[in-house]
């Protein structure tokens, strides 16, 4: 068996639970022997894991320690060429302390995980999220199987946006209804996550959280994301921004709270995020029409260090004449990190006494919001 570790940094820690412990997967699938070759990936607060079994008569093991229950990939590839080849079989899985079984009579597609609570848990709530999968698979293969013009057509896309709303409310009922059921499982930790999405509010996901048991909130994992919530908390509507200074390109400091007395849309982006990009016109547009009326940007960019001749060029290319500051940091940029930013394009608009008024306001909303405020 073969292990590799390899130290990330960019990478938010997957959530950890509290036990630690040895974990050991007995897997069989089928009569498979070599090349075929067994694959395990996860990733730790700190390191992405990487391991590998031969497969001897169907059958292979891997063995390891965890602090906390992890989510997995388990892969095989049939001509042991790694995990990344397009034909290899994958199946998501978590791992925790203990012996866990992975057996199929065929196709790691077929196999059953057993001798695990946390995986059991998960079985069931991939079964009631199944209904709404199915359709949602469905919907997607029938707009992808439209011609590129009908896609755009609004007649067409009106009566479609309606039914994947529907689809997504569909699964959205039945996350809080296995949260709601199973308030003890560590899934329904992770189910609180997918149901707050990438940018998720505190006034959606706190009462769920608050309505899981003591031992789950005061795991790392619940503790993690409890600071989170604070996190929420601290920067949705209606909370004084959170203060910061950070340097502009030439190295000057600039903090948030100078901009006092003004409306300013704090607006996270990066040069190589192309719905950034997407968006930086509408942005330019809304700044043009009410820059004279109490309204300005504060850009703050997620790029990197080697990326700075990078930043400069889009700012210059997309027309950006407001203010920009960045740490060069990446997704540990500490401005992104105390708004609790995981994905971008996102905004923050703040009133002339510091309060949060509005959050990614993008395209019209923007527009329709300055109109309010700003008559």
């Amino acid at each position: 068996m073969k292990k590799t570790i390899l130290a990330i940094l960019l990478l938010a820690p997957m959530s950890l639970f509290a036990q630690k412990g040895e974990y050991t997967i007995k897997g069989e699938v089928g009569k498979l022997n070599a090349p075929a070759k067994a694959y395990l990936a996860y990733r730790t607060a700190t390191d992405n894991i990487t391991d590998s079994s031969a497969i001897v008569d169907g059958k292979f093991e891997f063995k390891g320690l965890v602090n906390a229950p992890v989510k997995a990939n388990l892969v095989i590839n049939y001509k042991g060429s790694g995990m990344r080849s397009r034909t290899a079989a994958q199946l998501p899985m978590y791992l925790e302390a203990g012996v866990i079984k992975v057996s199929s009579p065929d196709s790691l597609k077929n196999a059953k995980i057993s001798g695990s609570k946390i995986n059991a848990d998960n079985d069931i709530y991939m079964e009631a999220l199944k209904p709404s999968d199915l359709k949602m698979k469905a919907f997607n293969d029938e707009y992808n199987a439209l011609p590129k013009d009908k896609q755009q057509d609004e007649a067409v896309r009106a009566p479609l946006t309606i039914r994947y709303n529907a689809i997504m409310a569909e699964k959205e009922a039945a996350t809080l209804a296995f949260i709601k059921a199973n308030p003890a499982s560590f899934i329904s930790l992770e189910a609180i996550k997918a149901y707050g999405g990438s940018i998720p509010e505190y006034n959606k996901v706190a009462p769920l959280y608050n309505g899981l048991t003591a031992d789950i909130k005061a795991s790392p994992a619940g503790v993690e994301y409890a600071a989170s919530l604070e996190i929420m908390k601290k920067t949705m509507v209606g909370a004084v921004a959170p203060d910061f200074t950070q340097n502009d390109p030439d190295g000057n400091p600039v903090k948030l709270s100078s901009f006092r007395g003004k409306y300013v849309l704090v607006d996270f982006w990066a040069s190589w995020c192309g719905p950034c990009r997407g968006e930086n016109p509408n942005v330019v547009n809304a700044f043009n029409q009410y820059k004279d009326k109490g309204f300005t940007v504060l850009g703050v960019s997620l790029d990197d260090e080697k990326g700075k001749q990078k930043w400069l060029d889009a700012i210059k290319k997309d027309g950006l004449t407001w203010t920009h500051v960045s740490d060069l940091k990446y997704w540990n940029n500490e401005v992104s990190k105390s708004y609790g930013i995981r994905s971008i394009p996102q905004n923050v608009l703040i009133d002339p006494n510091g309060v949060i008024v509005g959050k990614n306001l993008r395209g019209k909303a923007l527009l329709d919001k300055l109109a309010e405020i700003l008559k």
